[in-house]
């Protein structure tokens, strides 16, 4: 079998760089090249493993600067493309939707154009987009997300994530590209930057600081372990059909509020010094256009290629919380910068509306 050289964009972020750890751990006929802007959620630290490794190679590079994703990338060996790359987070994108749109939309068209000259070349196997849930909207109490669910964003990030995917499939149509796009639910795990729900409990309740929750904390989201999520998306890579897009959910819903209060018992017992953590629980004001609900099917990555999750969720969350506490010069890297002021200044924000 010929050698994978994969391209993987947005590799230093949350899930590019666990899809990294998770192709490199599992094959030595591999390259990868990651690249990153290194934006606030990029870090260069979530692969300090690999920086030696002969397989792979980073290069800081802006998607959405045009020039410099053909500049760049023109000489470097690609059969495959992974692109996570996006800005994600819903709260940010109310408050600031232009990056969105031209990290989420833009970018990817850049990439796209440059994976046709790779296809022109017959040098490409396959552009795999990864895109979200939030795509669909929100749900009532029943039912849940297929491929063929209409698309109806509310957010700034998923009306942007909303355009690449409808990109990505008229490059399929139109130019006859091998794309694939993947939908998945809320992902968890290591090196989840603190901004998004679990990581910001776990450190909130380590530092003794509030657990802000939403509303009422009802809000219900099918939640994926983020090693479940990129072997879900390598298999796709390698047996998925171009033109295709796969749910990938576990059928694990759970609201906001269970959430919370699952860590607060983790670090209960792994933090006793701090419990009972529930105290820290603070109702906060709901952000505008708040889903209710979000749960995916996954019966067709299921059927058609087989694919299940290795992770249960009481495993998972409890290695997650683990991992944060056994990885404390990570995130205090994280805490000691502009971050802080920014989050405090987003809720401030939010809770001012």
């Amino acid at each position: 079998m010929k050698q994978r050289k994969i391209l993987v964009t947005g590799g230093a972020g949350f899930i590019g760089s666990n899809f990294v750890h998770t192709i490199l751990e599992s094959s030595e006929d591999v390259s990868i090249t990651v690249v990153d802007k290194l934006t606030y959620a990029g870090n260069l630290k979530n692969l300090e493993k690999w920086k030696n490794d002969p397989r792979f190679n980073f290069i800081k590079l802006d998607i959405t600067d045009k020039t410099e994703v053909f500049a760049k990338l023109q000489n470097v060996a690609i059969t495959e493309i992974a692109h996570f790359a996006a800005e994600s987070h819903v709260d940010r994108s109310i408050l600031g939707p232009e990056e969105f749109i031209k990290t989420n939309v833009m970018g990817s068209f850049y990439m796209l154009e440059f994976a046709r000259t790779l296809h022109a070349k017959k040098e490409l196997k396959v552009f795999l987009h990864v895109s979200t849930d939030e795509v669909f909207g929100s749900l009532s109490a029943d039912g849940a997300f297929t491929e063929t669910t209409p698309y109806s964003p509310n957010s700034p990030y998923s009306a942007s994530k909303a355009g690449s995917d409808h990109l990505v499939r008229a490059y399929f149509h139109t130019y006859g590209l091998p794309v694939i796009t993947t939908n998945c639910s809320n992902n968890y795990g290591p090196f989840h930057f603190p901004e998004k729900l679990i990581p910001l409990m776990i450190l909130n309740c380590l530092q003794g600081k509030p657990l802000p929750v939403y509303g009422t904390g009802e809000n219900i989201r099918d939640w994926l372990f983020v090693k479940d999520h990129c072997l879900a998306i390598d298999l796709v890579m390698r047996e998925g059909k171009f033109g295709e897009t796969y749910n990938i959910g576990t059928r694990n819903e759970k609201n906001n509020l269970e959430i919370v209060h699952r860590i607060c018992e983790l670090m209960d017992k792994k933090n006793p010094n701090g419990a009972p953590h529930k105290k820290l629980v603070q109702f906060v004001k709901d952000r505008p256009g708040h889903d209710f609900r979000y749960a995916i099917d996954p019966a067709k990555i299921e059927t058609e290629l087989g694919w299940k999750p290795k992770y249960q969720f009481d495993e998972a969350i409890e290695q997650t919380v683990d991992w944060f506490l056994e990885n404390k010069p990570w995130w205090e890297e994280i805490l000691s910068g502009d971050y802080n002021k920014y989050y405090e200044f987003q809720y401030k924000e939010l809770n001012s509306k």
